[in-house]
């Protein structure tokens, strides 16, 4: 592990992970499969690892990787994003708690806090982030033992002020999902946040072929409670999952920046077309929150929403896409397509918060970007007609 806080993004991303085999000399990780390890005596390790549940050697290069591209003391990887959130929420809270969330936030996060932790005694506030006034008036009436923060948001690309919120926030700890965003273009600990959690199923893995999840984080006592409870639920990333997701990293930087080509390029193109009722993209111009998150970002990510006039038009689209594959996830070098009402956020129904039928998720990949807006030029042309 050679790397130093001086060097770029994509240097610490390729080279902050254990050296590969000293005995061959070989530059990649070796992926480590054994569950069991010998130890020194009972009750002795001798410094080494015991049991895979706990500690693995691949698991650990990945966390040191994340760590360093975070500017985090501590990062504990998990089986899934969920995996990760449950338990991070789980170390932060208790009964009677109340955890302040986003208003746009994924449909997954709002089902656990509401479906599973709801019936554990916690309080879900819900509240438009962006909207500090409204930050300031939830505080004080709903005093929250977390704030939970996504920004973008999913999936209407709503951006919230970081460093804001966290000078409003008391004594709850202010958590931010940067899955949209990834370390790459946004950095939240170092804007005031307390904890960032990631999908890393997502971007950082990158290619749709490995699921796991992250929580980064310079407070100790934040870090330990979350191993604790990683050590006794289980919920760990395996080490081909962990080695998997550690070469997805090292081409993190060449990725996003081809996915934040494609996705500018794409978002002013609907932007103009007439038959697109709105775009959600904060790299647009009337874009609410463009100010802010050309601040806090360095770019603006491979996401975006659009909008028709009907649910009908919408899924006549998201049916008629070639090249952008309907399904649930995102950030892959593959472009997504998504409905969100009935796909990823369909917890969200029924409640205040819930999606319109008329919005269209666009996770935009690395191919050409001259074939991605013909595929969605004949997409809109067979559902607006």
């Amino acid at each position: 592990m050679t790397t130093t806080d001086h060097q770029g993004f994509a240097t610490r991303a390729i080279h902050a992970t254990s050296p590969g085999n000293p005995s061959t000399r070989a530059i990649i990780p070796s992926i480590d499969l054994s569950v069991t390890f010998g130890i020194d005596a009972p009750g002795n390790p001798g410094g080494g690892y015991e049991y895979s549940r706990v500690g693995n050697p691949g698991r650990d290069a990945l966390q040191h990787q994340l760590a360093t591209l975070e500017g985090a003391s501590h990062a504990i990887t998990f089986a899934t994003g969920l995996a990760a959130e449950d338990a991070l929420l789980r170390s932060l809270l208790k009964p009677g708690d109340t955890v302040l969330l986003g208003d746009d936030v994924y449909g997954g996060t709002y089902r656990l806090l509401t479906g599973v932790f709801g019936r554990w005694g916690i309080t879900v506030v819900t509240v438009d982030t962006s909207d500090l006034s409204a930050v300031e008036r939830a505080v004080a009436e709903h005093p929250p033992a977390v704030i939970w923060l996504e920004t973008p948001s999913n999936p209407l690309m709503t951006i919230t002020d970081i460093a804001a919120v966290a000078n409003l926030s008391g004594d709850a700890v202010v958590v931010v999902d940067g899955t949209f965003a990834t370390p790459y273009l946004q950095r939240p600990l170092s804007l005031g946040a307390d904890v960032v959690v990631h999908s890393t199923t997502k971007y950082l893995g990158g290619h749709s072929d490995v699921m796991g999840g992250v929580v980064a984080t310079n407070h100790d006592h934040i870090a330990e409670a979350v191993s604790e409870h990683q050590s006794a639920a289980g919920a760990v990333v395996s080490p081909f999952e962990s080695w998997l997701t550690m070469r997805g990293i090292k081409t993190l930087a060449l990725r996003m920046e081809k996915h934040c080509d494609n996705a500018e390029a794409i978002a002013h193109a609907l932007h103009a077309d007439p038959r697109v009722k709105r775009v959600y993209f904060p790299g647009l111009e009337h874009h609410p929150g463009r100010d802010i998150a050309q601040a806090q970002m360095t770019r603006m990510g491979g996401m975006l929403s659009l909008e028709l006039d009907s649910a009908e038009q919408a899924h006549a689209l998201v049916t008629a896409t070639t090249l952008f594959t309907l399904a649930g996830s995102l950030g892959s070098v593959d472009s997504l397509v998504n409905h969100p009402a009935t796909m990823t956020h369909a917890a969200l129904k029924g409640t205040p918060n819930e999606i319109s039928p008329t919005i269209i998720r666009l996770s935009v990949g690395i191919e050409d970007v001259e074939d991605l807006l013909a595929d969605l030029d004949q997409a809109l042309t067979h559902a607006v007609s």
